[in-house]
């Protein structure tokens, strides 16, 4: 071929080339179009933006070629940066900020910079909250019917944010956004959380460019089970004085600093979720000392203190009635000393948990005018995503994983932390009395979406370069779906038909940026349906009115009485919330006939929004089967140090009989260490040697210590260990004989009344070979605690039931 052949052929490529690169009109572009600096705004509903084409001059040299850079996704023009705060577990009366007897300046702040708002709902649980939240739909229609742990496989339950449910982060992600998530996590399915992902349904996989937090409903605020991105932080070792709460304020300042100096002019989008206040209730000292007495009144009065504060705020109007005190709750002033001293220290820890939390997210919002931010970021800070929790049991509780299983702690013997309450060394939660005084003047708690108590969150709204209606109050009723359309209004870009080639579903909330002008302050709420629905509690707002089932069963039973077969033969309550703010007057009876609409209207709804099957099951999901790399199997073997499984991909032991085998070598100096061990302070087991001895300890939630020891030192070579237990279930928490042998020798054995029933651990991990968490008997060993010898195969073998 010639020359002249070769060079017509280069440049008939080259003059296809461009022919396919011309830039597409569809995108606006700021700046010199092709130069380093040019940005541009897209219309956002197909995302991610399809590759910028080429603009330049390609020829076979680049003396005669001109360069084009693809322009930068910028939002448009005055989007506004956005910080969204949600704390956990905090019903309307909790907050100085919307009349609680608990300081909250930094609610305060964005109230006063802004506006409050006192019709503002959840979903009456965490995650479901968590999920409406970051998408902008019903909990059912994002799989969230329920948290995680009790997920089931149905559309509405599976906690599965599928791909057709694309989160704010997605969003503003593909509008040219920066995204970040610190705190709480809980919308991961948990049985993803291991480091074999699926890492789709991680934040990094929704939308957020950075992560910082916990993954699942709690963790421990002195030792947390902490994530960086997918990466667990690992061993963890804490500094003196550590506390969670701080250090993701710390971080996510970090972080604002970092950006900011990076990409200046990049908006920014942090969602701030931190633990508090869910249980364990853990501030640090200097709030505790805070509170000291401030809570001697008791919670019958505290509840009258509330509501006088709350009309003098104008949080409720004047008219509006305390609900009835429940029956089976006890009145402050029938209880005795010991009752009241135990039952004040609750209230004061929750009280400094409250404060300390509002003290570290306002050390944030301070950030963000420090960097000259302020004044065009909108800031939604949300007190709770959810009522008050009743999960700590009538008596409160030291270790909150007993209370939830269904254990009560007696108060003489909860008396014996009573200096340690809210330390490492308990993991504490209140009584349920103190959670329903906080959600003043409602009934009911978290768990019950039938009732605000369960439901109503105090929430602020700032935005100084747009809302200018300062220290104003809204009394538009609205839902925690209706956070995503807001932002969306408020940045200008439209919510996607498309991401990542997958056809979205609708949002489902509505933007509450109509009520953001004082003009507007009293304009007629557009949100004029929403459905409640939680274990099969439920209800359904319609235009000023609601219609809603009485719970069968108090939420801090956790569904462990006799429930209801029936779960549509609920009896159902109605009230007139134009006239009856606190649910207190019930006009079932007076107006049946509205009352049945109202019914009618829920099944439209909870049919649109995947909320069937209704099913008022609670503790028992905790062990129904869901997919896992665990699901099916009775046999599991692994050989050295391997450490951090989350317990959703480790053996199941739960109400089941099992066998652990260990082989093992013993080197001629001897050797001690940690085999195998799920678990930890609060709750777990472990097979190690002490001493070089042999020993099983099963750790009863930090309640009782079931202990196999072998009396004779592991002679230096190999031996076969192993621990078998017959349960004797079938059925939740059964006891057992449990037989510790060597080399098929027993040299321990013992039968245990009872074991752990539902959750053995929520932020502890699975390790061979070491414990790089807590230990599981603190006056045997001290974590790591790694097996000096060798492991050469251990197995785990499971019988029926779990």
């Amino acid at each position: 071929m010639r020359a002249g052949s070769l060079t017509i052929i280069v440049v008939a490529a080259f003059t296809a080339c461009l022919l396919r690169t011309v830039p597409s009109m569809a995108q606006q572009i700021t700046g010199t179009p092709g130069s380093p600096n040019a940005t541009t705004t897209i219309d956002g509903k197909y995302l991610p933006a399809p590759p910028s084409q080429f603009g330049g001059d390609i020829n076979p040299s680049a003396d005669r070629s001109k360069p084009y850079w693809p322009p930068s996704i910028v939002p448009p023009k005055g989007a506004p940066n956005m910080l969204l705060v949600m704390t956990d577990d905090a019903g309307y009366g909790v907050s100085g900020t919307f009349g609680g007897v608990i300081p909250t300046p930094a609610l305060d702040r964005i109230a006063e910079m802004g506006l409050r708002y006192t019709q503002f709902h959840s979903t009456a649980l965490c995650s479901p909250s968590r999920a409406a939240l970051i998408t902008g739909r019903n909990h059912h229609s994002t799989g969230f019917g329920v948290i995680t742990e009790q997920s089931t496989g149905y559309p509405g339950y599976d906690s599965i944010i599928g791909l057709d449910n694309a989160t704010i982060g997605a969003i503003l992600k593909g509008n040219g956004y920066l995204t970040s998530w610190f705190g709480k996590e809980h919308n991961t399915p948990s049985f993803q959380y291991s480091q074999a992902g699926p890492f789709d349904q991680w934040p990094s996989g929704m939308g957020f460019d950075y992560f910082y937090g916990f993954m699942g409903g709690e963790t421990n605020q002195w030792t947390p089970y902490l994530f960086q991105n997918t990466t667990q932080i690992f061993p963890w070792i804490g500094k003196p004085g550590y506390n969670l709460t701080t250090d993701l304020a710390d971080e996510a300042i970090r972080y604002l600093k970092q950006v900011s100096a990076a990409a200046p002019d990049k908006p920014f989008f942090l969602y701030f979720a931190p633990g508090g206040t869910h249980a364990p209730h853990q501030p640090t000292p200097e709030w505790i000392e805070k509170f000291k007495g401030k809570f001697d009144m008791g919670w019958n009065e505290m509840r009258e203190q509330i509501l006088a504060n709350q009309k003098r705020l104008g949080v409720v109007p004047q008219n509006t009635q305390l609900t009835p005190w429940p029956d089976d709750l006890p009145k402050w002033d029938t209880l005795s000393a010991d009752e009241k001293k135990l039952f004040t220290r609750q209230a004061e820890v929750y009280a400094a948990y409250v404060a300390y939390t509002d003290h570290e997210i306002g050390r944030v919002i301070q950030e963000v005018q420090d960097l000259g931010k302020l004044d065009n970021t909108l800031i939604i800070y949300i007190e709770g995503d959810n009522g008050t929790s009743a999960e700590g049991s009538t008596l409160g509780t030291t270790f909150d994983l007993a209370a939830i299983q269904g254990i009560d702690i007696p108060v003489a013997d909860q008396l014996k932390f009573y200096d340690a309450w809210g330390s490492d060394r308990t993991t504490p939660h209140m009584s349920v009395a103190w959670s329903w005084a906080f959600d003043t003047p409602f009934k009911w708690t978290k768990q019950v979406a039938s009732h605000f108590g369960g439901t109503r969150q105090g929430m602020a709204i700032a935005w100084p370069d747009r809302i200018k209606d300062a220290g104003g109050i809204r009394s538009q009723f609205h839902h925690i779906i209706d956070i995503v359309p807001t932002i969306l209004e408020a940045v200008g870009v439209p919510a996607p038909v498309m991401v990542n080639g997958i056809a979205q579903k609708p949002i489902e909330g509505i933007s509450m940026a109509y009520t953001w002008d004082k003009a507007r302050a009293d304009a007629p709420s557009k949100r004029m349906t929403q459905y409640f629905e939680m274990f099969g509690n439920r209800a359904i707002y319609h235009d000023g009115w609601i219609a809603a089932t009485t719970p069968p069963s108090p939420p801090w039973l956790m569904g462990l009485t006799k429930m209801p077969d029936v779960v549509d033969g609920y009896k159902w309550e109605l009230y007139n919330l134009a006239e009856d703010y606190s649910e207190n007057n019930d006009l079932a009876t007076k107006d049946p006939d509205k009352l049945r609409q109202m019914q009618q209207l829920f099944l439209v709804e909870a049919a649109k929004y995947n909320v069937f099957p209704l099913d008022n099951s609670v503790a028992q999901r905790l062990t129904a089967p869901r997919p896992s790399a665990t699901a099916g199997r009775a046999d599991f073997s692994y050989s050295d140090t391997m450490s951090g499984l989350p317990p959703s991909s480790a053996p199941d032991i739960l109400n089941r009989s099992y066998i652990i085998t260990a082989e093992i070598q013993i080197p001629a100096e001897g050797a001690d260490g940690m085999l195998v061990t799920l678990g930890g302070r609060f709750g777990g087991y472990g097979l190690y040697v002490l001493n070089e001895k042999p020993v099983f300890l099963y750790n009863l939630l930090n309640l009782e210590r079931f202990r196999w020891e072998g009396k004779e030192a592991l002679s230096p070579g190999k031996h076969t260990i192993a621990f078998d237990f017959k349960s004797d279930g079938p059925g939740y928490g059964k006891g057992g004989h449990g037989v510790l042998k060597v080399d098929g020798k027993e040299v321990a054995s013992q039968t245990i009344p009872h074991t752990i029933p539902f959750m053995m651990t929520i932020d502890e991990t699975f390790d061979v070979g070491i414990d790089t968490r807590s230990s599981v008997e603190d006056k045997d060993y001290q974590a790591p605690f790694g097996f000096t010898g060798k492991i050469d195969k251990l197995t785990f073998s499971l019988g029926s039931g779990g």
